[in-house]
């Protein structure tokens, strides 16, 4: 895929943004059309015994934060990105697992002492709270946030006749665009995803150019795909 070629960026608003402007620095032209958006819960936040938090997206940093002033606690990120997010939403204490949900689980399991409160979305791809207790560590969650699909442009949809190139970067996107392309075959679209995870939803459909994932769980990995 050359430069300057149209790479569909699918990840919810504000993160779709900042994607965009790295995908401009490398070259391509961006289109922002999410297939998901956020909304954050109006919920309750009780830390009166919590030791710890757990984050695997950064929605879910952005969420809680909104809902509790509370940044004292030790947070433990899946990836860099969200341990980011952490980092500007004013926690000090941040650990990242620079990896998936599976790693995060085995960071927290060898450094948390106390009771972990994962806050995350309503419908989590992972169950970080049922990992965290069968390997013997106290853990509750909590839903902050809600994600849900929305339907591209016809204008996004036109632009899949030709070559191009869609980023997904959650299990749930490529679902969503997994639909999408059962409907409307899409010979000349490059999928590139975050991770495995995220391209399952993908592999085995007809009629779709190609499918391939990041070595590695962060963004920075995803975008080096679209040189490949």
């Amino acid at each position: 895929m050359g430069e300057g070629a149209p790479v569909w960026i699918t990840r919810a608003r504000p993160g779709a943004l900042a994607t965009a402007d790295r995908v401009a620095a490398l070259g391509f032209t961006p289109l922002v059309d999410p297939l998901l958006t956020v909304e954050a819960l109006d919920v309750e936040i009780d830390l009166s015994r919590v030791a710890a938090l757990a984050f695997t997206s950064a929605n879910g940093v952005e969420a809680f934060a909104r809902l509790s002033g509370a940044r004292d606690l030790p947070v433990f990120a899946v990836g860099r990105a969200t341990a980011k997010a952490a980092e500007a939403a004013g926690f000090v204490s941040v650990a990242s697992a620079d990896g998936d949900v599976e790693d995060l689980g085995r960071l927290i399991a060898r450094f948390a002492s106390g009771l972990v409160l994962w806050a995350g979305a309503k419908e989590p791809a992972g169950d970080l709270v049922g990992l965290l207790r069968g390997r013997g560590v106290m853990a509750n969650g909590i839903a902050v946030y809600e994600t849900t699909e929305r339907a591209p442009s016809a204008e996004t949809l036109a632009r899949l006749d030709g070559p191009s190139t869609a980023l997904l970067h959650s299990p749930r996107a490529a679902q969503a665009l997994a639909a999408i392309l059962r409907r409307r075959p899409a010979p000349g679209l490059r999928v590139l995803c975050l991770s495995e995870a995220v391209a399952a939803p993908l592999l085995g459909l007809k009629d779709l150019g190609s499918v391939a994932f990041a070595s590695r769980p962060d963004e920075s990995a995803l975008l080096e795909l679209l040189s490949a």
